[in-house]
């Protein structure tokens, strides 16, 4: 039976400072329910879940669930006395509530009243009845590390053994653990294990300034620094009524698009080294590694950790260096075009790539898989094409999406984002604006939420922000799209032969520190 929407989601809802539509309402333990289950009969995915200790204002602690609808997102807020802590689990509606509701309990104490119960991010780093983001808890505070084995799901049967992948990997790579029950050559299942890389961000958050923090946003995921630092900002701004200038917009724009550019490259050249197509990685490796070069001419940074500031940018494009931006971009576009034609022609790269880690477009719906994980199995879902904040909202960008949903869909959607991107770029530097490179962002009164939402090159990148007294901060949530998508690879490997392990792993290539912060 179909449900009716809940009226008091409108009516009892207030607006929600941000850079999308955004509502904000706070509920009791049935409407959080209710709620729950309208969010899931709409389709709207459930885009991060939270806690917070409110116990010096009303003895409380809450949680909070953001739903992101196709044309708003929507915050969902339940408080608990302290002395009961515990609310209605959403993981039989949202497959990802699970893993985010063990983490908030590690952090806060805030415990589902159902669900899986083992820890998550915890890894025996401080004791079982110690909750570090409380308010009583110092952030300097230190305990001897006391871990003891991860209780994996047992596989048993005729001919199944198990292998374990990590947590320590060869080359740079971040720690996390894949334990994979195989029969034969083929993979039986795979169960996931992160939270290695967990860095107390949220704790570091609160001894922060409001007009210092994006700094520490930017560094959460350093190959996503543009987006975290500019969902920071757009909080911030959107709480104050801060408006930077279209020029500073469009060079933010710019700086994410060059973000997502980078990363498709790298990624392309990783998979085909991955399918043992060597030719294919030197030549994206290279044009990446131009690419930071010329970041670093341009912006001072291969990287941008520093580029997005409250207000704005913090450093102007002079106009001699137009021309050869849009040379880069022409170069760019020729050359992806090229190889993508290469590597389509390339029939042992396409045997490779062709059915190996297909995720359904009905699998990839009922795990809430978003961002270019969910494009590539036909969740055609992109906040800058849905949702468009500025100056996404004049610039018209086109979806990428492929329904096959297997590691050749996710190269694709790599591929066709790559020359969106290239376009869209070009479009913004043939008519840069005039304009201011900051504005003042003056400092937010205590107790506001605000909330930043963009579409980094994994998928939505999210930070919920509450101001504390004297321009600090209370509590900063920051969510990675990866939390969502990590799901997804125990899936889409089921049934593939182990060697493909590292291909379909790749051509996701989600974020441990992302996840981990």
């Amino acid at each position: 039976m179909k449900l009716m929407w809940p009226d008091f989601l409108d009516t009892e809802s207030v607006p929600l400072p941000s850079n999308v539509a955004a509502r904000r309402i706070q509920v009791d333990a049935a409407r959080w329910c209710e709620a729950a289950d309208a969010m899931r009969e709409a389709g709207a995915d459930l885009l991060s879940l939270w806690g917070s200790d409110d116990r010096d204002r009303d003895r409380c602690l809450r949680v909070h669930a953001a739903y992101l609808l196709r044309d708003r997102v929507v915050v969902v807020e339940h408080a608990m006395p302290a002395s009961q802590a515990i609310y209605p689990s959403l993981a039989t509606r949202f497959p990802v509530a699970g893993r985010l509701q063990r983490a908030t309990y590690d952090l806060l104490g805030i415990r589902a009243d159902a669900g899986d119960t083992r820890p998550w991010l915890r890894h025996g780093g401080w004791p079982e009845d110690v909750f570090p983001l409380r308010r009583d808890v110092a952030a300097t505070q230190t305990w001897p590390v006391t871990s003891s084995p991860y209780p994996f799901v047992p596989v048993s049967g005729d001919g199944v053994h198990e292998m374990t992948a990590g947590p320590v990997h060869a080359g740079t790579i971040e720690p996390g653990r894949f334990q994979l029950a195989v029969v034969g050559e083929k993979v039986l299942r795979l169960e996931v294990r992160l939270g290695y890389t967990h860095k107390g961000i949220a704790k570091r958050f609160e001894a922060l300034a409001q007009r210092d923090a994006h700094r520490l946003a930017a560094h959460i995921c350093g190959d996503s620094t543009v987006a975290f630092s500019w969902a920071y900002c757009a909080a911030l701004e959107s709480i104050t009524a801060s408006t930077p200038s279209p020029r500073a917009l469009v060079l933010r724009a710019l700086a994410l698009e060059r973000e997502r550019i980078a990363n498709h490259l790298g990624d392309l050249g990783g998979l085909a080294n991955d399918a043992g197509f060597a030719f294919g990685q030197t030549q994206f490796s290279s044009l990446k590694e131009q690419l930071l070069r010329h970041n670093a001419a341009l912006f001072g940074q291969r990287y941008l950790f520093d580029f997005v500031v409250p207000g704005g940018v913090a450093r102007d494009l002079p106009a001699r260096a137009l021309p050869g931006m849009l040379d880069e971009i022409a170069a760019l576009e020729h050359a992806v075009g090229d190889l993508r034609g290469i590597y389509a022609r390339h029939a042992g790269l396409q045997d490779r790539f062709l059915g190996a880690g297909r995720l359904t477009p009905a699998q990839a719906a009922a795990l809430g898989a978003i961002g270019l994980a969910g494009r590539a199995s036909g969740v055609a879902r992109d906040l800058r094409v849905d949702q468009p904040w500025s100056p996404y909202d004049h610039s018209s960008p086109t979806l990428a999406t492929s329904t096959e949903g297997d590691v050749a869909a996710r190269v694709q959607v790599r591929f066709d984002e790559t020359l969106e991107s290239l376009r869209l770029c070009r479009q913004w530097l043939q008519a840069l604006p005039a304009g201011e490179r900051v504005c003042d962002v003056p400092v937010a009164p205590a107790g506001q939420l605000g909330i930043g939402l963009i579409e980094g090159w994994r998928g939505p990148v999210m930070l919920a922000l509450e101001t504390g007294p004297a321009g600090g901060i209370r509590r900063c949530r920051a969510h990675d799209p990866s939390w969502q998508n990590w799901p997804l690879l125990e899936v889409a490997i089921l049934g593939n032969i182990v060697a493909d392990f590292p291909l379909i792993n790749k051509s996701f290539n989600l974020s441990y520190s992302g996840h981990d912060g």
